[in-house]
């Protein structure tokens, strides 16, 4: 990841043009979790993340091909090892949301926030603060309540999955804090590689025996709705989701936008008690208080 001078302060006015566009994201992001369920089956995982990927792919090409062309051997391989990791990231957030709810996967997710801090700890040898530790706890806390419907039993397949997905979220962060090569790239180069090794390993998938559907097929059986979704996911939150947050840091504080983009569990939880129709009960609203508080509560004692 490219670093970045610190702006200027803007005036109220500028910083909020800036803002409204990567709050934005936040919601479309907070909403995939629902348009990948509606969409989504367990034959059709691998499909559609081909379908979804293959859609955006050519167009980041395009937009990058002059940096793409000065890219060292070194920075080719480390951004290619990065996107296998985000394909594994992709399998197991879409397999994990088709079981389980929309509201959950948005939440789960987001312990990567708590995960990262730790993570970085036990890599450079330091404990973490009381706080920062006491609010992991609250976190994991949320999310056991979270997880239980009328009662309390173990978390459910597609959780475990969305927790996988959280710990390669944290795996992902770490390796592009400690791969050099990629540390100067520029970073619409970087990401186009890695969404073509990610889309590679797909395309690999999809071609094996047992896998599924074949995006062709499974193209084949959508209708309006879901190739509505499918351009939601691709358009939407891939290539829009990342623009904005190139054009927004260069505008405001990096520190604001991850604040800002913070705000998805909240958005994908909203979407999925209004729009997906989805009910949490006493415990999962409880659970999904606790979960916020603490993500928001370890983000501030990772920063202080």
């Amino acid at each position: 990841m490219s670093t970045l001078a610190a702006p200027a302060p803007l005036a109220p006015r500028r910083t909020w043009s800036a803002d409204l566009p990567v709050l934005l994201v936040a919601v479309v992001w907070g909403g995939s979790y629902l348009a990948a369920k509606g969409i989504t089956t367990g034959h059709t995982v691998i499909a559609v993340l081909v379908l979804r990927f293959a859609l955006v792919l050519p167009v980041l090409v395009l937009a990058g091909w002059r940096a793409l062309r000065t890219l060292r051997p070194a920075q080719l391989r480390g951004a290619g090892l990065l996107g296998l990791v985000l394909g594994g990231i992709f399998l197991l957030e879409t397999y994990g949301v088709v079981h389980t709810s929309a509201t959950n996967a948005g939440l789960i997710i987001s312990l990567t926030m708590i995960f990262t801090p730790l993570a970085e700890a036990a890599v450079r040898r330091t404990r973490p603060s009381g706080a920062f530790l006491a609010a992991a706890a609250l976190s994991v806390a949320g999310v056991v309540l979270l997880t239980q419907n009328g009662g309390f039993t173990a978390p459910g397949l597609g959780d475990l999955l969305i927790l996988g997905a959280a710990l390669a979220r944290t795996l992902h962060v770490l390796l592009m804090a400690r791969i050099k090569a990629v540390q100067d790239a520029d970073a619409l180069s970087l990401t186009t590689v890695q969404l073509g090794s990610a889309v590679l390993v797909f395309a690999v998938l999809a071609a094996l025996p047992g896998t599924g559907a074949t995006p062709w097929a499974a193209a084949a059986d959508f209708g309006p709705a879901e190739w509505a979704g499918l351009a939601f996911l691709a358009v939407f939150c891939t290539l829009f989701a990342f623009f904005v947050q190139m054009w927004a840091v260069r505008r405001t504080s990096p520190s604001r936008v991850s604040l800002l983009l913070g705000t998805e569990p909240l958005w994908a939880a909203a979407a999925g008690i209004a729009l997906g129709g989805e009910r949490l009960g006493a415990a999962g609203f409880a659970g999904a208080a606790l979960v916020l508080a603490g993500t928001a509560w370890g983000r501030r004692a990772a920063t202080g």
